[in-house]
């Protein structure tokens, strides 16, 4: 499976019309073929993740975002199952309570970032925070636009901490 395809150099203009996102191009177009390539997979991220977990030195962040009813509960479900569910944990964003409103917008994100040797699952994520009030005009241009920045260098901050970031942008 090649998937240099879906690599985004740092720093670079994503344009999503650019990619084929329904990965088509990846698999055989039989069903049992899928199924197999996923059984192999997910043995192999369970291999990854007992090591991840003893080595208890790096972190990994999966960033699955999709508009509602995209797949992203069922695609986590059919990638994790299998694994030690103590080394991995899923972490969904909501509406931010009263609490999570008196910090920061990252504030909560942080908090749910992986621990050394475990993978969590963003089931949404921290760009929400530029997406939904920008669209919904909830805090003025200046704010959104100072969190892209903001959320580069929360990135940068975890990758130098020892998280590997994947990204994963969901179609229908």
């Amino acid at each position: 499976m090649d998937l240099k395809h879906f690599l985004v150099k740092p720093g670079s203009k994503v344009k999503l019309d650019d990619y084929d996102t329904s990965g088509k191009n990846l698999f055989n177009d039989d069903k049992e073929s899928g199924e197999k390539d996923l059984a192999k997979y997910k043995q192999d991220i369970v291999q990854i993740q007992d090591v991840l977990y003893a080595e208890h030195k790096q972190r990994l962040l999966v960033v699955l975002q999709a508009i509602d009813t995209a797949g992203k509960d069922g695609t986590t479900r059919a990638v994790f199952d299998g694994v030690n569910p103590q080394g991995v944990r899923v972490a969904s964003f909501k509406s931010p309570t009263a609490p999570e409103m008196d910090h920061d917008y990252l504030w909560r994100i942080h908090a749910e970032t992986p621990a050394k040797g475990e993978i969590v699952v963003f089931n949404r994520s921290h760009y929400e925070d530029v997406l939904v009030v920008r669209v919904h005009n909830l805090v003025p241009e200046d704010a959104w636009r100072k969190r892209y920045h903001h959320i580069k260098e929360f990135e940068r901050l975890l990758n130098d901490e020892g998280t590997t970031i994947l990204k994963i942008f969901r179609s229908l």
